[in-house]
């Protein structure tokens, strides 16, 4: 199995694994244990009369435990709670689920409150993804719980509510620190990574990712609170509302950036080439209006913040959906990691306009999506950087080949052979320097094209003939260059006589009447003395001997110059 086929299959069991997560959550949702009433809150208004108001005449209704989403007021909101039976006794909490950033008081029978809110540092305890309130066991299950919604200009979270013993809210509360906790380790590791990538392979495209994963993990540690507690970052606190929409800003512009070089939009979608990069420059100018302090621009840029996600992360999902309609790889990890994550944005929000109020377990899905988007388009990049290593690799093979016979080029030979020669005196080194005989004559009466099939089939005898750790090039022309290490002179001259064989055998195809093919063969070991510029000189004076000498034989070099030749396996001095 390839690891491209393991990484497709790995890739199905963590979808596997999310949604069975997902299913888990569903089916733990709690019943209801509450009924609640609400009314707007007026100017005046006495926590003891709004009390009498809802036992006297009937306000408007809402189940806790459904998502509920309270208007916008500017005295804010109140909210009547009554315990179902069977009641217990004993101390309880309170607790409420995804309020937002605004701020919730609890009243007492003598109308002390008691407020809280995600942003909250002061003493007690304090709720992880939820405002908690304690509810002494002096106060009877059974009795009313006053609620007050504060006025906020922040947006308002799509609630539920639920009471529950200590020892079971502890357990809850503890298992969605853990779940978050987790889900944001692995997104801010998988931006680790991608800044670590963007370092080394020099491709900004891992860093827009990094910079899009710290963005969102910003996002869902702003909405649910986790940045406040348990991270305790109290320098943040009234922070959250532009915390949020900044990074909801920058991450659409970071998101855009990535997918235009990531899914390869230029080459697969250019239409959408300057759409998608004007999201990536105009999201940031929202940051902008609302950090002039002016209203109206303030107001603008929060009514315009969810209408442009929403048309930006869609326009996102089309590009990258032609990308890869059209052929670009990647870009299906991109729609893998990026349609539920946007799916789920658009579900969260529909709550937040009253929407979809039995899907409680929406808002924790996000954060799971978030890790799971991670994990896909981390995938995917190192899919990518595997592509851009093979590619590299391919094109120095390119580089590093000659187009003609595959064997190493000049160059590349060149570097090679003084690699070898740097590592000293150890092992004796012999070069052969080898040149098809009558060549010019063979292009002359056949054709370059024969000429051609002569050098590719003279290369391939030599592959064949040599170890694969001898180093063999194409010198230029019809002249070949082969380093041998670990030989002696008689080894060397073995070799050579036996290439010479092999390559009058060949049948190359090159015309009727067509002579075989000879090569003439120049020997010289390295001594103390040598240079590589100095042992080539000496291999070719020596090949230079055996044309002189009549053609298809080996001349070896010696101290004094060629000395040793050997020709169809007899030797002459």
């Amino acid at each position: 199995m390839s690891s491209r086929e393991r990484q497709w299959q790995w890739l199905h069991r963590l979808i596997q694994a999310v949604v069975t997560c997902l299913l888990f959550t569903v089916m733990a949702t709690p019943a209801a244990t509450l009924t609640g009433n609400w009314r707007e809150a007026h100017p005046g208004d006495v926590p003891s009369d709004v009390l009498l108001e809802a036992y006297n005449r009937p306000l408007a209704s809402f189940d806790p435990a459904r998502m509920q989403v309270f208007p916008a007021s500017a005295n804010g909101t109140w909210v009547i709670l009554r315990q179902l039976p069977p009641w217990t006794a004993g101390e309880r909490v309170l607790s409420i689920n995804t309020p937002g950033l605004g701020a919730v008081s609890l009243y007492d029978e003598h109308g002390r409150a008691v407020s809280t809110s995600l942003e909250d540092f002061g003493p007690g305890v304090h709720g992880h993804g939820r405002l908690m309130f304690s509810l002494p066991a002096s106060m009877p299950a059974s009795h009313t719980i006053l609620l007050k919604f504060e006025p906020t200009t922040m947006p308002a979270g799509a609630v539920t509510m639920s009471t529950s013993s200590w020892a079971d809210y502890l357990r809850e509360d503890s298992g969605w620190v853990a779940f978050a906790t987790a889900c944001f380790a692995v997104i801010l590791t998988m931006a680790l990574m991608a800044m670590c990538f963007a370092a080394i392979l020099r491709d900004m495209t891992f860093g827009w990712y990094a910079a899009y994963l710290v963005c969102y993990a910003l996002i869902q540690g702003v909405k649910t609170g986790y940045i406040f507690h348990p991270l305790e970052f109290e320098s943040l606190a009234g922070m959250g509302d532009t915390l949020g929409a900044a990074a909801t800003s920058l991450s659409v512009s970071f998101s855009a950036l990535f997918v235009l070089r990531f899914a390869k939009i230029d080459d697969y979608a250019p239409l959408l080439r300057m759409p998608v990069l004007a999201f990536a420059v105009g999201m940031p100018v929202l940051i902008v209006l609302r950090a002039t302090g002016i209203e109206v621009l303030v107001q603008t840029a929060a009514l315009l913040l969810q209408p442009l996600l929403l048309i930006g992360a869609s326009l996102l999902l089309v590009a990258g959906a032609i990308a890869a309609a059209r052929g670009s790889r990647h870009a299906w990890f991109f729609l893998v990691g990026w349609t539920p994550l946007l799916l789920l944005t658009a579900l969260c929000g529909a709550q937040t306009q009253g929407m979809l109020a039995d899907a409680p377990w929406l808002p924790n899905a996000a954060i799971a999506f978030g890790a799971f988007e991670a994990i896909v388009l981390s995938i995917g990049l190192s899919d990518r950087a595997l592509t851009i290593r093979h590619d590299r690799d391919r094109a120095r093979q390119l580089a590093d080949s000659d187009p003609l016979t595959g064997v190493h080029n000049r160059r590349a030979w060149t570097d090679a052979a003084l690699e070898r020669l740097e590592q000293g005196m150890s092992r004796p080194i012999a070069l052969l320097f080898l040149d098809l005989d009558h060549f010019k004559e063979l292009n002359d009466r056949f054709g370059h094209a024969a000429g051609d099939r002569a050098l590719v089939a003279v290369a391939a005898a030599l592959r064949d003939e040599l170890r694969p750790s001898d180093l063999l090039g194409r010198f230029g022309g019809e002249e070949f260059v082969a380093m041998l290490q670990g030989v002696d002179r008689e080894n060397a001259m073995q070799v050579a006589t036996r290439l010479c064989r092999r390559i009058t055998r060949l049948d190359a195809h090159l015309g009727e009447n067509s002579e075989p093919l000879t090569v003439s063969i120049g020997v010289a070991l390295r001594t103390p003395a040598d240079t590589l510029q100095s042992l080539i000189e000496r291999a070719d004076a020596a090949m230079y001997a055996a044309k002189l000498a009549g053609r298809n034989r080996v001349v070896c070099s010696g101290p004094a110059g060629p000395a040793l030749v050997r020709r169809e396996g007899k030797v002459a001095n």
